[in-house]
C-alpha cells in the first residue's frame, strides 16, 4: 500500500527489463533501419523496406519530394551515429522539421515493433493471470503492482492509486497495459472495470508522448492496440510525439510535470539516464520541502552516480544525507528491496 504521495520517474533502463530497447539500442535499430543505400542489395532489411515505405507515404502527407525526405532520414542516421539517445539527436535538429519528422516516424515504428516483442503480451496465456513471459517478478512493473495492491481493500485502490503519479520518458505504453491485469489478478474483477479505475485514478505522464493511446483510455490521441507492429495510422501517432524544444515550449504541459515532482514526499528514479534536458523538464527550482530521494543507478559509471547524486541533493534540497539513498540495482529491485520504504 502506497502511503505517501509519491512520483516515479522512469527511463529507458527499466523498460529494458521487458526487452525494450535501450537508448543506444533504439539509435543502432534507427541508423540501420534508414541505411536505404542497401534498399535493393542482398543485405536489405525487412525494416528498411517498411520504413522506406513509410518515407513515401509520410511524403506525400507533407507535400515534399521523397528525395528530400529519404536525405533527411539519412542526416537523422548520420547524427545517431553520435547521440547519446534519440531525443537529443531530434533537440539537435530543431531547426530542421523533415529530421524530427524522420526520428518520430522511426521511434513510432520501432517502439510499436518493440511492444509486439516484448515480454508483455496482448493478452495471457490463461485468463485470470499476467500478460507477462519470463520471471516475473524481475520486471519492475510486477513490484509495482504488488506495492500498489499489497494491503489495500478494492474500496481504497483508487485512493491508493491517487497517491502515485507516473513520468514516464519511455514511448512504450506496458504501465497502462499492465496494471488493469494487476488489479485483475488482485481483485478478480473484470479487465475493464480495472481499465476504468486506472484511467480515472492513476496519473500517468509521458513527457515526449507515446506510441499511441490505448483504446480504453481518454483523451483524443490517436489510438493503437497493445503491441501492433504496424499500426495504421503511423503517421498520426508519429506526428503526436514531442521533442524536447517541443515540449518544453507547451507551457502548460510542463507545468504539470514539475508540480507532479514538487509536490511528491518522495521520489523515486528508475532506469532513469538523469540527461540534462530531461532534468530540466522535471525541475524549474529547487525543491523546499525536502522529499525523500530513492534512485536507481544499474549500469552507471561511479562518476556519474556520483554526479547525479550531488545534483539531485541540489536540485531537491535535501537537508540531511537521510534522505538521499542510490541502489546500483536494477528498477525491480530497487522496488523490492525498498518496499518497506515505499509502503511506509
Amino acid at each position: 500500500m502506497l502511503r505517501t504521495r509519491t512520483t516515479l520517474i522512469v527511463g529507458a533502463g527499466a523498460s529494458a527489463e521487458l526487452q525494450f530497447p535501450t537508448n543506444a539500442e533504439l539509435l543502432a535499430r534507427i541508423i540501420q533501419g534508414y541505411d536505404f543505400k542497401r534498399t535493393n542489395s542482398e543485405t536489405s532489411t525487412r525494416d528498411g523496406q517498411l520504413l522506406l515505405r513509410n518515407i513515401y507515404k509520410l511524403a506525400e502527407k507533407l507535400n515534399k519530394k521523397v528525395e528530400d525526405v529519404a536525405a533527411a532520414a539519412e542526416r537523422l542516421r548520420n547524427a545517431c551515429r553520435l547521440g547519446r539517445s534519440i531525443d537529443t539527436v531530434l533537440e539537435q535538429y530543431d531547426h530542421d522539421p523533415l529530421v524530427v519528422a524522420c526520428g518520430k516516424l522511426a521511434i513510432t515504428f520501432f517502439m510499436g515493433q518493440a511492444e509486439s516483442r516484448s515480454n508483455l503480451k496482448d493478452i495471457p496465456r490463461v485468463e485470470g493471470e499476467l500478460p507477462l513471459q519470463g520471471k516475473i517478478a524481475e520486471y519492475w512493473i510486477y513490484q509495482l503492482g504488488q506495492l500498489i495492491n499489497s494491503g489495500v481493500p478494492r474500496s481504497k485502490i483508487g485512493q491508493t492509486l491517487e497517491q502515485l503519479t507516473i513520468i514516464n520518458f519511455n514511448y512504450d505504453r506496458s504501465v497502462e497495459h499492465f496494471l488493469p491485469y494487476a488489479l485483475v489478478m488482485a481483485y478478480g474483477i473484470e479487465l475493464k472495470e480495472a481499465q476504468q479505475v486506472i484511467a480515472e485514478k492513476l496519473d500517468i505522464v509521458h513527457p515526449h508522448g507515446s506510441v499511441g493511446r490505448l483504446p480504453w483510455q481518454k483523451g483524443e490521441a490517436p489510438q493503437a492496440e497493445w503491441g501492433v507492429e504496424q499500426p495504421w495510422n503511423i503517421h498520426a501517432i508519429a506526428a503526436q510525439l514531442k521533442s524536447l524544444n517541443e515540449r518544453s515550449a507547451d507551457r502548460n504541459a510542463l507545468r504539470d510535470i514539475r508540480l507532479s515532482v514538487a509536490s511528491a514526499k518522495r521520489l523515486v528514479f528508475l532506469g532513469f539516464g538523469f540527461q540534462p534536458q530531461n532534468v530540466d523538464l522535471l525541475f524549474e527550482n529547487t525543491l523546499s520541502h525536502n522529499p525523500e530521494v530513492l534512485i536507481s543507478t544499474y549500469g552507471m559509471s561511479s562518476g556519474n552516480a556520483a554526479t547525479v547524486a550531488q545534483m539531485i541533493r541540489r536540485l531537491a534540497g535535501l537537508e540531511s544525507a537521510d534522505q538521499l539513498m542510490i541502489s546500483p540495482g536494477k528498477a525491480w529491485e530497487v522496488l523490492r528491496d525498498y518496499s518497506l520504504l515505499l509502503e511506509s
